[in-house]
């Protein structure tokens, strides 16, 4: 199928009408004309019905407006990875996030490595632990952030950043006047979390150390940490959130309280296979450790 056909049957589809089709198409009337028929000859079917004050879809053409418009998207992603080969750029990174981790050290690693390659294709998505670890198994990703603790084979951690993990009440609840809280005091509150199978190891740090007796009262799961301290805010009950997540998010009728010693903490780390890295995930390693202070990278270790 001829492409070019096909974006300007794209255009013709939205005008419903030659003259301002071929007007918006930089072409005569007739070579539209004449470019929409082959492409019916390509389909094998009529893909508009054409009146004396315009054009409508038929069936098959409202078929091929839905789905041309993915198939351009993926010859337009396929042309710029071609091309970037022949100019030379330094292939391809994909690269998942972490949802609960947005920002901080993250973005700065991303930034630096935008920086020093930027010749380098940066794809990144986001996902829990548990997806991007599926996914970097699967070998659809070179590298992800994640959640520690990792029971897992297969992948090298090398550590990020250890946050705080604050416990966020309601704003009119009467552990919001204090000022750090204990484990007795949370010990029977009724919680919100995140289903366990996003981030299992997590999961279960966590609960073992702000509810190390009986583990936590929880009242209801919520998908991420925005929709979770939402739910706080609405007095559904509490919530144990990282400290950079929480203060980013900066959901009104939430307070965020600090708990006493042993401080909870959570940790960052990005995981990659041990083994066959490409020069650009190098590239990426080799930034870890410029990270400054408390998040500099521990060496790289088997999860």
């Amino acid at each position: 199928m001829d492409l070019r056909r096909v974006r300007y049957f794209l255009v013709l589809a939205e005008e419903l009408n030659f003259t301002r089709a071929a007007h918006r198409l930089h072409i005569a009337q007739p070579a539209l004309s004449q470019q929409i028929k082959a492409l019916e000859r390509d389909i094998g079917a009529p893909l508009l019905e054409r009146g004396s004050r315009g054009c409508r879809l038929t069936a098959v053409g409202e078929v091929v407006t839905r789905e041309a418009g993915e198939l351009l998207a993926h010859a337009d992603a396929s042309h710029q990875r071609i091309r970037a080969a022949v100019s030379g750029r330094q292939g391809q990174l994909c690269l998942a996030l972490t949802r609960s981790a947005r920002g901080g050290p993250v973005d700065a690693l991303i930034a630096a490595f935008r920086t020093r390659h930027p010749d380098v294709d940066l794809v990144v998505r986001t996902g829990w632990t548990a997806h991007n670890i599926t996914e970097l198994l699967a070998g659809r990703l070179d590298a992800a952030f994640v959640r520690p603790p990792l029971d897992i084979a297969g992948l090298e951690c090398r550590h990020i950043a250890r946050e705080e993990l604050l416990v966020a009440v309601p704003a009119n609840h009467p552990l919001a006047r204090e000022r750090r809280i204990t484990r007795s005091h949370i010990a029977t509150e009724p919680v919100i979390l995140w289903p366990r199978e996003n981030a299992p190891g997590m999961h279960d740090l966590i609960t073992r150390q702000l509810w190390p007796a009986h583990g936590p009262r929880i009242v209801r799961e919520e998908p991420d940490d925005e929709q979770l301290l939402l739910s706080v805010a609405a007095g559904t009950g509490i919530a144990p959130v990282p400290e950079g997540r929480a203060r980013a998010l900066r959901i009104p009728g939430v307070r965020l309280k600090h708990v006493t010693a042993p401080r909870p903490t959570v940790d960052l780390a990005l995981a990659h296979p041990p083994a066959d890295a490409t020069p650009a995930l190098h590239g990426l390693l080799s930034l870890v450790g410029t990270l400054p202070g408390p998040s500099a990278a521990a060496p790289s270790t088997r999860p």
